[in-house]
């Protein structure tokens, strides 16, 4: 009996150490990042928009994001359009947006209106952003930081929202063409902006 106790006592220590090391070793793999700060700029011939949120302590904290829009979008134009992504919370401020150019495999970006005759089409490809990947050898997959938006003759009020998606299937049905019903992955940055076209 005594050996039995014996047995079971150096069972549970092994346990108890192994734990522990194992405790140890743990690492964080692919924190997510605080974003504050979303900027969309978009350029016509004649006229800028800029569509951008301020959420001081980032999607999880309980301070809701305060949208800017700077004006109404006009009818029948097409729109050259770019996203900037900040977190303002670090001294200095960084760019999450260097991020997503650098793991630009890991991301897209998917935009979705309602309400207004809005499309979009994306005008950058993840080898744009890897410097020893020619666009020739495949790696042509969105990412979505530039596009173009493109208005209709439809006008009135509807919305926009902008999803950007960590890790994503971009082979999936539709993905690369910004359909996000088969995307999967998770989600960065999804915000809704009322807008107008006029």
């Amino acid at each position: 009996m005594n050996t039995n106790k014996f047995l079971s006592m150096i069972a549970i220590a092994g346990l108890v150490l192994t734990s522990c090391s194992s405790d140890d070793d743990s690492t964080v793999v692919n924190p997510e990042e605080v974003i504050t700060t979303m900027t969309v700029n978009l350029v016509s011939d004649s006229d800028t928009v800029t569509l951008s949120f301020f959420d001081e302590d980032g999607a999880d904290g309980p301070t809701a994001p305060v949208p800017t829009v700077s004006g109404s979008l006009s009818a029948n134009t097409t729109y050259n359009g770019s996203i900037t992504i900040l977190n303002e919370t670090e001294d200095p401020i960084e760019d999450i947006t260097e991020e997503v150019r650098d793991e630009a495999d890991e991301h897209q970006f998917f935009f979705i209106s309602e309400n207004v005759g809005i499309t979009t089409a994306y005008t950058d490809r993840e080898c744009d952003y890897d410097d020893e990947a020619g666009c020739d050898n495949g790696n042509t997959n969105p990412v979505g930081l530039t596009f173009t938006l493109s208005t209709s003759d439809t006008t009135g009020d509807g919305t926009l929202r902008f999803v950007l998606r960590h890790e994503p299937n971009k082979e999936a049905e539709g993905v690369a063409e910004g359909n996000i019903a088969n995307a999967g992955g998770d989600a960065d940055i999804d915000y809704t902006f009322n807008i107008s076209v006029q």
